[in-house]
Formats: structure tokens, sequence, C-alpha cells
């Protein structure tokens, strides 16, 4: 792609960056293709444009708009400006650092910015052991350390590496933000010796430990009161034993009872879920829209939004690249061509992608940023789901981790938006994948797709109208591998997992 000299990317750091408490830290942004950035208006911002954390531009530092917290902790790294390589130090790393950046260019009208995360981590106070003293059988260990952060991990291990449970763990913050942990534990076994309690710092690896030594004595076990204790308990076992002679007739005929009754319950659960499990087979997730109906939405794709990488065909249905080409480098979206502002709405998106890949679906705020590596989350419009390499995320802030039960080829999106409610259903099983929180949306929602790398191919269903306008299935989809090697042709086959044949129904109905 050739670009005017007027035309760039900013491109971020692909990771975290990870800084150490009071210590410098940097954050890196380039252009691409690389220029000259000393003429230009460069920004580093929090999660607004308010929150200036650092100003350039008349190739000098403006300090007007500043956050206070920044004041005489940023300077601007000159060292490599004139080949479009720009970055902030922030000097005396704080807890109050930790979060979302964004880095922003500007040139003669044309703009460009890139997100950056920064992970703030401190190693506190080495763990401090002490015996609390005797527990029921055993001797009760305290763990404390402080001035750490993020939260802490504390594990109690003995001298083989093996690891105890702890029986408790309580953090606390100070007005710096810092967490302090107390983990409690008791131990049982005499012979044990040493413990060690080590406190692990889960952003930088890094953990301190200590340990000590529980003497024999201190174990009620070792008392000599234990012998004549022995022998009592062996008294009042025979005198029991005599006494329950008595009452076995009379329990044998209450456990009887007993076991009829767990008998007869356990016959009606298992009814009751074989009832259920006929539920889930046709698709009848009563749960979630039992009392809602939907309406099919006309889903065509809108060219003009496209990435050009991007390949939009019959009928403005059907997305994939135009490339045969794997292409890694950025997200490649576009957006449905008319926005969703009241009512309730579901279309369906059949899906077929291989192993490697990684695409996003769902819906968004036609106005968001869209270009180079931008981040997708609720927070900043976009309510959709993902997959990446081989699993599934609700990218929510932040992300939940999904576990479908079986691969969603054909995704439903359902939207409620006077209820602020977006959900998404398997559409082979009928089963629920996932429903964002309540949000209160306002302006025009988008339908949203977005490829990013692997062989893709996403095809919108057809939006007739079944039965009181519930799901219609889609029909009559190729393989993956067909579409890929001949785009022009067409379909001839079904979604492409096991056991789903081409021809099933919507399971979604009432």
């Amino acid at each position: 792609m050739s670009l005017s000299t007027e035309q760039f990317q900013v491109v971020g750091p692909q990771h975290p960056i990870v800084a150490v408490l009071g210590e410098d830290t940097i954050l890196p942004c380039t252009l691409f293709p690389a220029m000259n950035a000393e003429n230009m208006e460069l920004g580093w911002f929090r999660t607004t444009f308010s929150q200036a954390v650092f100003i350039y531009w008349n190739q000098r530092e403006q300090t007007e708009e500043q956050m206070a917290e920044y004041r005489g902790r940023t300077s601007l790294v000159r060292d490599f400006l004139s080949e479009g390589q720009a970055s902030v130090r922030i000097h005396k790393v704080q807890v109050f650092d930790n979060g979302m950046y964004t880095c922003f260019f500007r040139h003669e009208g044309f703009y460009e910015e890139a997100d950056l995360e920064l992970k703030v981590a401190g190693m506190g106070s080495a763990p401090q052991v002490h015996i609390e003293g005797p527990e029921e059988d055993g001797v009760c260990m305290v763990c404390k350390a402080s001035g750490w952060f993020p939260k802490p991990q504390v594990q109690w291990r003995d001298l083989s590496g093996n690891k105890f449970p702890a029986l408790s763990e309580t953090h606390s913050q100070d007005t710096e933000e810092l967490f302090s942990v107390e983990a409690t534990l008791v131990v049982r076994d005499s012979s044990v010796g040493n413990v060690t309690c080590s406190v692990l710092n889960p952003v930088l690896g890094q953990e301190k430990a200590m340990a000590i030594y529980i003497p024999e004595p201190f174990f009620p076990q070792a008392s000599p009161w234990k012998p004549a204790f022995a022998v009592i308990l062996t008294m009042l076992g025979l005198l029991l034993l005599g006494a329950s002679y008595f009452l076995t007739k009379e329990h044998f005929t209450r456990m009887q009872v007993r076991q009829a009754k767990k008998h007869l319950r356990r016959l009606k659960e298992e009814e009751q879920q074989a009832k259920e499990e006929v539920l889930k087979a046709i698709g009848k997730t009563a749960q979630d829209w039992r009392k809602e109906r939907f309406q099919a939405w006309p889903v065509t794709l809108d060219p003009d939004s496209a990435h050009h990488r991007l390949s939009v065909c019959h009928e403005k249905m059907r997305l994939t690249w135009k490339d045969p080409c794997v292409y890694r480098g950025e997200k490649c979206s576009v957006l449905g061509l008319e926005g969703i502002t009241s009512g309730r709405w579901y279309w369906e998106v059949e899906i077929k992608n291989d192993l490697i890949s990684k695409w996003t679906l769902g819906v968004c705020r036609k106005n968001r940023w869209r270009k180079g590596n931008y981040v997708e989350s609720s927070q900043r419009g976009f309510w959709v789901m993902e997959k990446s390499e081989n699993r599934y995320f609700a990218l929510t802030d932040p992300e939940t981790c999904l576990s479908p039960r079986q691969e969603p080829c054909r995704v439903g999106v359902f939207l409620d938006y006077s209820e602020g409610d977006v959900s998404f259903y398997n559409m082979i099983d009928g089963s629920h994948i996932f429903s964002f929180p309540p949000a209160s949306f306002s302006g025009a929602l988008f339908p949203y797709f977005m490829i990013m790398y692997g062989h893709v191919l996403m095809t919108i269903g057809s939006m007739e109208s079944g039965s009181e306008g519930l799901p219609v299935p889609l029909n009559n989809f190729p393989p993956l591998e067909e579409t890929l090697s001949t785009p022009k042709e067409g379909f001839n086959s079904g979604c492409g997992v096991d056991g789903a044949p081409p021809e099933a129904e919507s399971l979604l109905l009432p």
C-alpha cells in the first residue's frame, strides 16, 4: 500500500509494558512509514484527551493542560524523533501510573493514535512468619507482608516443596494503593519441621520467602495427657456399643424409609433432567427469551466502512480476505449498512475458519476508532465476542473467558436496544454463549465484523422471518477450503461442524 507524505499510521507496543515502582519507564510509539516527527503535534493521554500525560508541539513541551500527577515526572525522548520514533519517559513510577494510555500524532490536519498498556509492579517487604499458637489438633502459623503491587499471591510449602492449603488469606491497601497480605495456616503433622511462606508478584514472576521451624512440643498430640485421653475414649466407645444394640432395629426401619424417599426423589430428578435435555436438544432456551420476541434484522455489509484488505461479496452478505495469503498485521473490520436505534433484533452469522485464526463479531457504535490495532471492549463502545487461536472471549473490561458447549460455527447476535442487552447464542444447539451486563445505549448501534488473521469466512444468514418472527436457519454454505480456493463459486455444503447436517432447521423455536 502506498501512502502520501501526509498519511501515516501510529504503532504502539504489542504487549503491555512492565514498570517497577520507583524506577523510570518509557512509553514508545512509532510512525509507519518512518518520517520526521520533530514538527508534529504529539500527545500521550490516559482514558480521555482531557487527561494529558505529556503534550509536545511547536518543538517544545506544553504543560498548560498536563495532569498535575505528571508535572515534573515526564520528559520526551528526542533521540529518534527524526526517524519517526517518539517516546515519553515517566520518572519514578507510581501505582497511579498503572493502566491504559493513548499516544496521538497529528500533522497538517491528519492524525492517528494507538493504545498501549502499562503494568506497574512492585516488590514489597519480605514475609514475616510467626507461630500464633495451638489450633485444634495442630499449630496455627501467620504470614504477613506489605508494600506489594499488584495484589500478591501467597503459598505455604514444606521442605520437599509440597504445598499446604491456606486456612485464610486477607488483603488490604494503604493510602498509596500498595497491598498488604496476611495468610494463616494450620499444620497438623508434627514431622513437617520447616514451613516456608512465599509471597509472589504475579506480574514480575518474582517472590520473597521466609522459613520457620516448628518444634514438635508445640503440637497438641505431644501432650502427656494423650494416653489417658485414649483410655477414656475406649471406655466411652464400649458403652456406646452396648447402647447401640437397642437402637439398631429402630434405626434400620428409619433408614429403609429414608432410602425409599431418596430413591423416589432421584427418580423425579432424573425425569426432570430428561425433560430439560429434550428442551435443550430442540434448542428451546426459554429462560433467555421465552418472554420476548425478536425480529430478524436485514443485515447487509457496508463496503464503504470495510478495511481495504477485506472482500465484501455475494449481495454484501459475505466477508473474507481479498488476498488468500494470511494477514496478521492489524485488525480489519466492516460495519453493517444500517444502524439500530430501537427494538429487539437478531441476525445469524455463519463462520468458517481454521484452528489458527482470530475474529470478532457483535455490535458497536459507528464513530468508534477502527484503524491499526485498536482496542475492542464494552467500555469503548464494542459489545463483541472474540475467537483467538482456539479460545473464545467476551471483550468486557477485563475480558471474560468463554466455554461454549460446542464450537460455535453459527452464531446468533441478539440486541434488545431498550433493555441495553447484547447476547450471543449458538444457533446449532440453541445454547447460550454470553450476555453483556445491561448498558445504556445512545445513538445507532451497527452490526460489527472483524478479521485479524487466519482463513476466515463470515456469511450473514437469510433474514426472512420464520414463525412469529423467530430465527430462520442458514442453509447451503460451502466448506471453508473450497471457498478460499475458489471465492467466486457458490455455496454447496453445511457449516463445517462435525455431525451438523447442512439442512438442519434452527433449533431456537418456542
